[in-house]
Formats: C-alpha cells, structure tokens, sequence
C-alpha cells in the first residue's frame, strides 16, 4: 500500500539497522566474577610485520580454562583438516580457513525475521547440518559470536586482549579468560566446568542432540535486567544460552559466549590488537565495516554479509546487524550498504563535536587478525596471505580515503532507488523511537538520512528543504529531536518503551491543540534534571504506572547533566510547515486492496488521524491498522454499501486484548478509540468483495 500523503507510515521493505552497540562497558555485576568497569582497548599497535605484541605462552594449552582445543593454524591449505569438504567449500579446495569463514558467511541463506512483516534476516548452518535462524544479539555480539563459533568448530586459534579498569592486559579466547598470571578473576573454568559432546558422530547427536540445563536457561546480561535475547522461533522463553546450546555440540562455547559477547565490544573492534584496516578493493563476506564517531560511548558494527563482482570493476555489497536492544540481524540492500560504507563517520574526513578526527576513532572497514604460535606465546596478527591488503594505522590519508573510495567502488544507486531507500531508513528510525523514545543513535541516524535526502532531492529532483520537510517529516521527528550524546543523559536511557511514545506524543498534540497557533513542539529530553511534564501528562490520561523512571542503562558519564543538549537541526522549523505536514482532504490508499498485506495484527498498517479511501474488505480477509497515539477519546467510523455484506471493527490493545466493537447502522459503523496507540480490525462476510472509507478523528 502507498499513499499521497504523511499521515500513512507504510511498513518498510527493509529495516535499516538502529545504530547502538555497547562498548565493552557492560558485563555480569562485579560480585559475580570479581570484574570492575569496562574493558578498555589495548593500546598496543601492530608491528610493521602486520603482528601484535606477544601475549600468553604456549603453555596455556590443556589449562583449566580451556574453551577448545587448537588442532588447526588459520594459513592450513594441506593438512588433512584443510582438505576435507566442509561447510561451504569442496574437498582439497586449496584454501585456507580465512578463505573458508568467508564462504561460510558469504553462503548463509536469507530468510525472514522473527515477529515483523519487514526486513530479513539469515540462517547459521553447522557442520552437523543443523541450521537455524541468527539469534537477538547487538551488532558487535553478531561480529564476535560468528568469528568464535567458526573458529571452535574447526579448531583454529582465536583471542581478543583488553585491559581492565587496572591497566592490566586481558585475554578472552579459546584458551578462556585470562592474564599472564593465570585464569582472571573468578572467571570459569570451561575445561572442567562444561561438557564438549564434539566427540559424537553427527548422525548421534541429531537423534538426540545433548543439552546443557545451565547454559540453557542463561541470558546474555543486561544493565538493569529486563533481558531482550529472547529468540521465539526456538521457544518463547528462548535466551542467548538456550540458542548457543542448540546450535552447539560443545557447552563450553556456549557459556565462553555468554561472556564473550557483553565483554568485548565496538570498542574492541576499533583496536588494531584485535581487527586490522583492509583496503577495500579486497572486500569480502566475514569483514567488518565499524562505524565509530566518538572516543567513548556508542558505535556501530556490520557484518559484511555479501560481496559480488559487478561488471566495470564494480561491487555489489551487502551488509547485516544486530543492535541494541537486542534483535534479529537485518540484512540490508545494496542500496542502503553503499550508505554505509560512504559515510565519513565509517574512518574517514571530518570531526566530532569533541573535534577529533573520525579517521582517528579506528572506524571503517576492519578483518579480524589470525592467531597464532610464535616464540612460544600467542599473538594476534594479519594473515601473511593478506598482508597486501593491510593498511597500517599510520596510513591516515589511505584509511581516510576509503568512504570515497567505497563511493566509486560499489555499485550505482538510481535516484530512483536512493531516494526511496532513504524514506525507508528514515521510517525504520521512526519504528525503533516509537519502540524505543529515548534512542539517540536512532534520531542520529534519522537525521543522517535526511541529510543524504536533502542533498539527493535538491540536487536530482530540484526540491528546495522547506519543500522536502513539508513533504516528508512528521511531527515527530521534531519531538524526538536529535541530541548531542555526550551531553545529554536521555541519550544512556535504553529502557523507555512504546507506552511512553504513546504518552509523549499525546502531550505534544495537546500541545499543538491547546495552543491559539502553531507552538513549536515539546522535545522529549532531560529539561531541570528530569522528565516531569511527560511524566505528569502520563498521570493525567491514566498511564502514569506506564512511564518508566530514567535510568542509566549504560556507562553514562554526562548523567549528572540538568539539561540535555539539542544537535544543531538542518530542518525546517516545524510551525513554517506544519500545514504542509497536516495537508487537508482524504488519503486514497493506493494499489490494489485485496492485494495488500494487512491481514494480521502483526503486519498492521499505521495509520494518523484522517480520512482514508480505497480499502476494501476481500472474500473474508481481515484489515488492520495501527492507530497512532491520540490526546483524547477519538471516532473510528467505517462508511460502506452493505449490498455486498455488513463489515464489522474491533478495537484491540498491543498485547492482543479486544476492549470494544462497533456499533452502528447499515452503512456505518463506528467506535471509540482511547488514548494511545490501538490496533483496529476489519473484517466482514467471506464471499464478497466490500469497499469502505475510514475515517480517523481525534477528538
């Protein structure tokens, strides 16, 4: 469905990823591993060799500690292991197991996500023929999980380094977690506290698969609880420890995981201990593409999902991400990659709001470094095979380069395309703040795209701003207004919710109503230290025990700000286009109505306040609409010629909970709608074919 105007938000073909990543600054409570403050970057550089500074010996080999056992060196093209067939790749293939991670990720199969009627996700395959669709993890999670899992099942060397909160070096790998002296902390001992069940054949352990009760019935942490790694497609009470324990023969991977994953993170990733700089003629499946525009806080880390060879040179890309709160990875298009990788705060010219240089920060496209056995220690380091397309950190002008680059490299965009794929991004933003209000990094990424939007329509469709803002933006773009985030505490608030969009809203088109004229909108952000004017409206529509006190979610130095700090806005002011926004006159709905894809709650089409024609009720299947928050008791009223049957609505709360049906005569029916958002449905008689107009008001 598509429509003329702003009121009507069609759910995007593609969910362009949130952009939140935790940086290694969350992990279990202290008491629980005797672990204080976050993971800090090495600091270490590689050497003009492509290698790292040697850390454990040799000796930490069959400790304790141990996760897997190393039967494997990443540069094998001729062992017995390395000319078997595997997961992607024939027998005696003469590639190494680089080579091999990237036709694993390379050859992953697409296939819809869990619980949205948009964007899709992929499937991991195992050696033991298992495949199951990628769990909720954030973006550096997906990145670290499919590295460690490839690498345990074929016996390959892996580690990351970190120091402490006391300066002192770390070591999370195959070999545990550890320091120079021994096992870190009260860390596990994986080699004698879970079972490896590597050793079955792979027709035993498919007839009956061995659990691990433990590490079933772990989450992933999260800083206050509440856990999001749940995966319903394995079952409802499904966490990150319930996957890992189905997708894997051997436990000890699956509890490594669970500290791997909110251990280390964007931060890790931007550190040349752990991922080196690729050129980027030399993309491949497995890279990693780190967007990173300040030193501490947020980042955000894609896979690189796919890469093809186009004619003249050219590639096609695509990209995947998980994101914070946890979700299912998105697979993006072609189109919105090439975003991706030409943004400057992926490596390359331009400063932060702090005045660092982006390429300072170590984004842009990154490979993981190999481990291996040298001198007796392990070390991290390019692999020899790859060194060509290393670049150095101190090769500030080459890495910086690569946005551009990535512009003539990857494959063209129509206007077309670029234009709709933008639209699409920006509605996906909106998604995640109606989900999630007090996401900075969604507002950030929002604005983003209208950037990319301004530039493209003024330059391919000669439209001026005021013309794209009148067109395109919606008043709530202009109450969840972009922050600074190191300066704004609401920006650390990962907790809000749906409930609290409904009550922030709701108070601005108060706002808007009570008001003589157009007044500028309400910003949802800390103003006096807190919250009170939302938090009160809440109390006032009957929601107050829905609004969720702020709460520091994640490492959050600018906590103790009184007032956020608002991002200078390229927009137009809203109450200069506000009539524009609004636009008078009914909404037809374009296409053809028995074609459309309403037919569940969970693909619902959102609707604002207005007048919409062009639907209709088809050979008994339903219609549904979600509802945008209204300030007060609202009409809902259906106009229609019952020749062809009576059509029927019913009023439902986001849990599934009926709470009214319509009344009315032949012709008509109407119902009263709350406050908040509601999920209305239309059906009607199974044998014919019944147009009708609905109307939206907001009383």
């Amino acid at each position: 469905m598509k429509t003329h105007t702003r009121r009507f938000h069609q759910s995007p073909v593609l969910l362009f990823l949130s952009v939140l990543v935790l940086l290694g600054g969350c992990g279990p409570e202290p008491d629980e591993y005797g672990i204080v403050g976050p993971l800090l970057q090495s600091e270490h550089a590689l050497s003009s060799a492509g290698t790292g500074k040697a850390g454990l010996p040799a000796s930490v080999q069959g400790a304790n500690t141990e996760v897997w056992a190393v039967s494997n060196n990443w540069a094998d093209t001729q062992t017995p292991d390395a000319r078997a067939a595997g997961l992607a790749w024939e027998a005696d293939s003469g590639l190494n197991w680089e080579q091999k991670y990237n036709l694993w990720i390379e050859g992953l199969e697409e296939t819809a996500r869990t619980g949205t009627s948009y964007g899709t996700t992929f499937e991991i395959t195992t050696p033991q023929g298992k495949a199951l669709d990628v769990p909720a993890l954030e973006c550096a999670e997906l990145l670290l999980m499919m590295r460690a899992v490839f690498a345990s099942w074929y016996g390959l060397p892996f580690f990351l380094e970190a120091r402490d909160s006391d300066g002192t070096r770390v070591f999370l790998g195959h070999f545990g977690f550890r320091t120079a002296q021994g096992r870190y902390k009260n860390t596990p001992k994986y080699r004698t506290a879970y079972n490896d069940y590597s050793h079955l054949s792979t027709a035993d352990a498919l007839a009956s698969w061995p659990q691990d009760a433990r590490l079933r019935g772990r989450h992933l942490y999260k800083r206050g609880g509440n856990h999001d790694d749940y995966n319903p497609f394995l079952h409802e009470d499904a966490g990150a420890g319930w996957y890992f324990d189905e997708l894997l023969l051997n436990k000890r991977v699956g509890h490594f995981l669970l500290m791997l994953l909110p251990y280390f993170g964007s931060a890790n990733l931007a550190d040349d201990a752990n991922a080196y700089h690729a050129t980027p003629n030399s993309l491949r499946a497995g890279d990693i593409l780190l967007k990173r525009w300040q030193r501490r806080g947020i980042g955000h880390v894609m896979l690189v999902k796919t890469v093809q060879q186009r004619p003249h040179d050219k590639i096609a890309a695509q990209v995947a991400s998980g994101s914070m709160p946890r979700r299912q990875a998105v697979w993006e298009s072609q189109a919105s990659t090439k975003l991706l990788f030409t943004n400057d705060k992926t490596g390359g010219e331009g400063e932060n709001n702090d005045g660092e240089r982006y390429v300072d920060l170590g984004g842009g496209l990154k490979r993981f470094l190999v481990a291996e056995l040298s001198g007796g220690s392990w070390r991290n380091r390019v692999l020899p095979a790859d060194m060509d397309t290393w670049l150095p950190w101190s090769d500030t002008v080459g890495r910086a380069a690569r946005p551009r680059q990535f512009g003539e490299l990857l494959v063209e965009v129509s206007p077309a395309e670029l234009r709709d794929e933008l639209l699409a991004i920006i509605e996906s933003k909106r998604e995640h703040l109606r989900n999630y209000p007090a996401s900075c990094s969604a507002r950030t990424a929002r604005e983003a795209a209208f950037k990319e939007l301004y530039n493209l329509m003024q330059d391919r469709f000669q439209m001026t701003i005021d013309e794209i803002d009148g067109q395109y933006r919606l008043l709530e773009d202009y109450v969840f207004a972009e922050l600074v985030y190191n300066q704004s505490k609401t920006c650390c608030w990962n907790s809000t919710t749906s409930a609290m969009f409904d009550v922030i809203m709701s108070y601005n088109l108060r706002l808007q109503e009570d008001a003589e004229s157009c007044t500028q909108p309400t910003v949802f952000m800390a103003q006096d230290g807190g919250y009170e004017a939302f938090a009160e409206h809440a109390a006032e529509i009957g929601l107050g025990n829905q609004w969720v006190a702020w709460n520091d979610d994640e490492s959050c130095p600018q906590g103790g700000v009184l007032n956020d700090t608002e991002e200078r806005h390229g927009w137009t002011p809203y109450c200069e286009v506000v009539e524009t926004i609004n636009g008078d006159g009914p909404t037809e709905i374009e296409g053809d109505p028995c074609e459309d894809r309403n037919d569940s709650m969970d693909e619902a089409t959102e609707l604002d306040a207005g007048v919409y024609t062009g639907l209709a009720i088809c050979r008994g299947e339903d219609d549904w609409f979600r509802i945008h928050a209204t300030v007060g008791a609202g009409t809902l009223e259906i106009d229609f010629n019952d020749n062809g049957g009576a059509l029927v609505m019913e009023l439902y709360r986001s849990n599934g909970e009926r709470i009214a049906i319509s009344t009315g005569e032949p012709g008509h029916q109407f119902i009263e709608s709350g406050v908040g958002v509601r999920y209305l449905r239309v059906f009607g008689p199974g044998d014919s074919i019944t147009s009708y107009r609905l109307t939206i008001s907001d009383d």
